[in-house]
């Protein structure tokens, strides 16, 4: 028997990382970035590389987000919502996984 899963939410202070078994990784042949995880192989848009990119553990969302903003010139208002909904749903089919801190 198997204790039910628990939806991980997404917050600001959320330190996204990808999966044990997820890698985000250069095609040479296809000139685009893939990612890998068990049974899938998922072709991220520019955008969604550059997120997922920023998804080492380390910094947290606020600080995912805050980068973007700045390297995309665009109001927080528009990336914040937008990335955490990435995010979450990524979170969900459990190809990244959040660390918080206590």
């Amino acid at each position: 028997m198997h204790a039910p899963r628990v939806r991980t939410v997404i917050t600001p202070e959320s330190r996204p990382r990808l999966g044990a078994h997820v890698r985000l990784q250069y095609d040479d042949l296809r000139g685009r970035w893939a990612v890998l995880a068990p049974e899938k192989v998922l072709w991220p848009d520019d955008i969604s590389t550059d997120i997922l990119k920023r998804c080492d553990g380390t910094a947290s969302l606020y600080e995912i987000i805050a980068a973007l903003i700045r390297d995309y010139n665009a109001p927080e208002d528009e990336i914040g919502p937008d990335v955490m909904a990435f995010l979450q749903q990524w979170s969900d089919q459990l190809l990244v996984r959040c660390e918080v801190e206590a």
